[in-house]
């Protein structure tokens, strides 16, 4: 007979699972008229009638943080991180010209700890919040030899509703219309990969202070810079959705500009995006120098400084940017939608550093 091995023995220990749910329970959302069962149950009841709606369309998307987590969890910015997986994933929601209703997280760990995951879910309820949406639930799965003890791996899920009239999926879009870029906060969540073979090569560099420009002019830490979290759009965007003159919206993430306005553009159209025009922050003109990566490479890695664009009719340009600035975003004008017949995002001019 084999030697006795419990279920905690083994590397999962029930009571601490139950107690870190319960934990977990007092910031979920129990408010929300659309959610209609009680927290506990095997998955979650969400009234499907929209007032308001003629036609709703459900929009549906899952996001992952990718390896910014890892930082995170080393340098204690777990609020840091739970925005931005809220933020990002709210974002790819709303370039469709909806509204973010309900959001269900995922928390994989190698050693459950309650004390963090419930830290995890009480800032994730926080990000949904700041949102207007609910943190309906979850799974909380410890899978120790699976990961080590203390990494944790977070993904989400997202529902939201669109008046199918008002989808906005880019087949609006056409010649002469221009492409409006707004500002990111930095990296937001992608070329982690490439700032953590950085820091594993020098990790002095994350107490480099860079000077920023604009409305921050004083210096800061590339740490402190890095992990600044994933900026959401939503409300600024919102009110937008039912104008005319927005024909398209691209979440700029993983592959850049090119690699994410290309994903809207209709049959026969190409975009045109001047370099010169784009607004770097100075955190990727560090990642720049420390990497020795060109500049084509740096485009297709990181946002440069551009978190969304927006594809808008040349007579709506003004109204766009002015509207953007109330909501303490710059928004400024880097490219042109033209005849073509790749669908793709062509770069003009140089970046300037």
């Amino acid at each position: 007979m084999l030697k006795k091995i419990t279920y905690a023995a083994a590397g999962v220990n029930i009571d601490t699972a139950e107690a870190t749910k319960k934990d977990m329970a007092k910031n979920l959302e129990t408010g929300n008229p659309l959610v209609l069962n009680k927290i506990g149950a095997f998955s979650s009841l969400c009234d499907a009638s929209f007032p308001g709606y003629k036609h709703p369309v459900l929009v549906c998307k899952t996001e992952e943080p990718g390896s910014k987590q890892l930082l995170a969890f080393k340098h204690k910015r777990i609020k840091g991180i739970c925005f931005d997986l809220i933020n990002h994933l709210i974002n790819d929601v709303i370039v469709m010209g909806a509204t973010p209703l309900f959001i269900q997280d995922l928390i994989v760990c190698g050693k459950l700890e309650k004390d963090v995951v419930g830290e995890l879910v009480k800032h994730m309820a926080e990000a949904c919040k700041a949102q207007g949406c609910a943190l309906t639930g979850g799974e909380t799965s410890e899978q120790p030899n699976v990961l080590a003890a203390g990494t944790y791996v977070l993904g989400a899920s997202c529902i939201g509703v669109a008046e199918k009239t008002k989808i906005i999926d880019g087949s609006a879009i056409r010649e002469g219309d221009i492409v409006l870029a707004i500002e990111s906060s930095g990296p937001h969540t992608n070329g982690y990969t490439l700032i953590r073979a950085l820091i594993d090569q020098d990790n002095t560099i994350l107490d480099a202070e860079i000077a920023d420009r604009g409305k921050n002019p004083a210096p800061k830490k590339f740490l402190d810079l890095i992990m600044e979290p994933h900026r959401c759009y939503f409300k600024a965007l919102k009110d937008l959705f039912k104008n005319p003159g927005l024909h398209g919206m691209a979440h700029i993430t993983g592959g850049g500009i090119q690699g994410n306005l290309n994903r809207i553009l209709p049959a026969g159209l190409d975009a045109v995006v001047d370099a010169s025009k784009i607004k770097v922050l100075p955190v990727f003109w560090f990642i720049r120098e420390k990497s020795g990566n060109d500049d084509n490479d740096m485009m297709r890695t990181f946002n440069l400084g551009v978190g969304m664009t927006l594809v808008v009719s040349p007579k709506d340009v003004n109204n766009f940017i002015v509207h953007m600035k109330k909501h303490d975003l710059a928004c400024y004008e880097i490219g042109t939608i033209v005849i073509g017949g790749s669908q793709s995002v062509r770069i003009e001019g140089k970046l300037k550093w």
